[in-house]
């Protein structure tokens, strides 16, 4: 069973990004675990913020850094120093991407190098863990699922901009920190969905604005296929990884992580699931969006890392609706959001994995 609470209890853990909602999730976890937890990142994007409803600054050394500060990062990698590295901070959103690119590529590229460069020289370090995205790809719109060497693309400054992180990290494994003893994997995991994210243009938190206050939601793009799972999956598969390359970093390289292909499924076939905990629900879909282009179909072969990292999804899809929108409802409600995290937390870690594989 992973994560593996005595493998991660003392140590020293960097983790970036950890005031957004994957980030937030994966910092309470690791305290939870018993990890020594050093936070960089901005300050919460959004009000309100998981981050902040839940304390999670409370139970780790939390700082408020700009990837995109070469100095700062060096100065908190060598205050800190930490044993293993999780890179989550990001701009992490495909409309942003096109409404500032530059800035895209600042945090996403250069953020990346800037993390990566500051783990040189530094003698305790030995695995480092850079979040990508499923949008790597060159998508074809084909009706494959992409394998970790099918060629890296991206239309979108988003998707170019995590498919040149995912090239940087290679180089610098290749050419500094293999050699240095740091093991430098790339994780890419598709779409999440979970309580505590208060995003705008995702799919489960625009719905929930829209049906909290009696909105119409409208739907952009119905049709679009998305390897969906809630945000628990991809953050036990990262801290499996760091457990896997901590002792084998010869398995050093990219991982596909997400749920099996047959369960990627529409937009609109998520939102008619998640509606049913908001029955007075009303949805508009747009026939002949004018959007900018998103891909249409994007699944994942996973086959890799359930071989090499023995990782496997708990929850198929409806179980990963139905907690999400059941964290919103009870939180909305007046339930505390950091207790919220721990029953869920508690849920996932009690399932096994013949609960939800599917033949």
């Amino acid at each position: 069973m992973y994560p593996d609470p005595s493998f991660w209890r003392g140590k020293r853990v960097l983790l970036t990004g950890h005031t957004g909602f994957k980030g937030a999730w994966l910092a309470l976890w690791l305290q939870r675990l018993g990890a020594q937890v050093t936070g960089l990142a901005l300050a919460p994007a959004t009000t309100p913020a998981l981050f902040t409803l839940a304390g999670v600054a409370q139970g780790m050394d939390s700082h408020v850094c700009d990837v995109r500060d070469g100095a700062a990062v060096a100065a908190l990698v060598q205050a800190a120093p930490p044993d293993i590295v999780l890179h989550l901070a990001a701009q992490a959103l495909v409309r942003p991407g096109y409404a500032a690119p530059l800035d895209t590529f600042a945090t996403n590229v250069m953020g990346t190098a800037h993390v990566l460069d500051a783990l040189r020289g530094q003698s305790r370090v030995r695995v480092a863990v850079v979040v990508t995205t499923d949008k790597v790809y060159r998508n074809r719109e084909w009706a494959y699922p992409y394998r970790e060497d099918d060629p890296l693309g991206g239309h979108d400054p988003y998707s170019a901009s995590k498919a040149a992180a995912a090239l940087l990290a290679a180089s610098y494994r290749d050419s500094f920190l293999a050699a240095q003893g740091v093991a430098v994997a790339t994780a890419r995991a598709g779409n999440v969905i979970g309580g505590g994210d208060w995003s705008q243009d995702r799919l489960l938190p625009d719905a929930v604005r829209a049906w909290q206050q009696g909105a119409t939601l409208n739907i952009r793009h119905p049709q679009a296929t998305r390897p969906w799972q809630h945000v628990l999956e991809p953050l036990a598969a990262y801290l499996r990884l760091a457990e896997v390359l901590w002792q084998h970093p010869q398995r050093a390289g990219a991982y596909n992580l997400g749920p099996l292909p047959h369960e990627a499924a529409t937009v609109e076939y998520v939102v008619k699931m998640a509606s049913g905990a908001y029955p007075e629900s009303a949805t508009s879909y747009e026939k002949n969006s004018k959007n900018p282009h998103e891909a249409h179909w994007l699944a994942l072969e996973t086959a890799h890392a359930r071989s090499l990292l023995g990782v496997q999804p708990r929850w198929p899809l409806a179980t990963a609706v139905a907690r999400t929108m059941a964290w919103y409802r009870a939180q909305h409600a007046g339930a505390d959001a950091l207790a919220l995290c721990h029953a869920d937390i508690d849920a996932y870690t009690a399932s096994t994995f013949a609960a939800v594989v599917q033949p």
